[in-house]
């Protein structure tokens, strides 16, 4: 079976991120970019969790994570702050700073949304989003079977 689904999904990546951050300039938002941005609307749904909880929320990986974090905490977008239960857990709390943007990110985010679903029907947009819910789903239980193997 031939499927260019992946690398239609790996190009609407490339440009989305692209728009992303052209949309982010144009509001003259520079503290952070498109993949923080990723960062940034898990941490505003989910204030205050750990940095395992956010590569699991955002699908970036650990190794990405720590940079990008490192670069955001010296943006003064995030701090770290030990767990009180947990010494050994650091939890992530976004800065006013980063709270002040949330709006114009909102503002890009619609706006976004708006140019992937255009001339597309409410009906196709549900099913879509069925279907790549579905196929996270695979990936993700194949990803955790390979895991258990190596």
């Amino acid at each position: 079976m031939k499927s260019n689904s992946g690398f239609y999904i790996g190009r609407i990546k490339q440009i989305n991120t692209r728009l992303l951050n052209k949309f982010l300039a144009q509001k003259n938002i520079t503290a952070f970019n498109g993949e923080q941005g990723r960062i940034l609307h898990v941490l505003w749904e989910n204030d205050g969790i750990s940095n395992q909880e956010l590569s699991k929320k955002s699908g970036l990986a650990m190794s990405s994570l720590t940079t990008m974090l490192e670069r955001m905490e010296e943006k003064n977008l995030l701090t770290r702050k030990g767990c009180s239960k947990d010494k050994r857990r650091c939890l992530l709390f976004l800065t006013e700073h980063a709270n002040s943007l949330k709006k114009e990110y909102d503002e890009i985010s619609e706006k976004m949304t708006r140019l992937f679903f255009e001339g597309i029907s409410e009906v196709e947009r549900l099913a879509f989003e069925k279907t790549l819910e579905n196929v996270l789903h695979n990936l993700e239980k194949a990803e955790q079977e390979f895991s258990k193997k190596q």
